[in-house]
């Protein structure tokens, strides 16, 4: 009975330190997986992802809520007094096309932000846009404003990018105004 006993005893102990070899093992190789460069763990993928879309979806309502707002202030002269941050403030119609100036502006960098763009295409965008004195004005009328971002943030290297546009297609020579400027994402481009 006793060689029984211990042989019981042994094989027990055997089997736990199976078991814990096992675990330690199956252990290891999930920190290592973990922690090797290049490969992550599926669920965080899906997390990262959820991330992304509900930042798409946070920007998209941002964006509908910019419109409502700015399209009150363009259908109501007395709430378009309110956006008015111009010096000198232009009369109301001039006010109103800088609100739409706004609004186009605001709508593609919203669809670069979201990734439906390029920054290249932002870019080729805008050096459309700016053919229009409106804009041209509304750009320059807001340059104090973009002014007061932080340095290094995405929407001021954009300005940055549009306010060295403008100039660009100001001291062009040519009336190719399709053809001012360097794309940020071009093999020229000093970005």
């Amino acid at each position: 009975m006793a060689t029984l006993a211990s042989g019981r005893r042994w094989w027990e102990r055997a089997t736990e330190v199976s078991v814990a070899a096992v675990a330690a093992g199956a252990c290891a190789a999930l920190l290592a997986r973990r922690h090797r460069p290049g490969t992550c763990h599926p669920h965080a993928d899906r997390l990262r992802q959820h991330d992304m879309t509900r930042l798409h979806l946070n920007l998209a309502h941002q964006q509908r809520l910019h419109w409502e707002l700015l399209k009150k202030a363009i259908d109501d002269p007395d709430l378009a007094k309110v956006l008015d941050v111009f010096d000198p403030p232009p009369p109301a119609d001039k006010l109103r096309q800088y609100l739409f100036a706004n609004a186009l502006y605001t709508n593609a960098l919203f669809y670069h932000r979201i990734g439906n763009i390029s920054r290249s295409e932002l870019f080729g965008y805008m050096r459309g846009l700016l053919q229009n004195d409106t804009v041209r004005e509304y750009w320059i009328a807001t340059r104090g404003q973009r002014a007061t971002l932080r340095h290094g943030s995405d929407e001021a290297e954009i300005g940055h990018m549009i306010d060295d546009l403008l100039q660009e297609l100001d001291d062009a020579d040519s009336d190719e105004w399709w053809v001012a400027g360097t794309p940020p994402d071009s093999p020229e481009s000093p970005n």
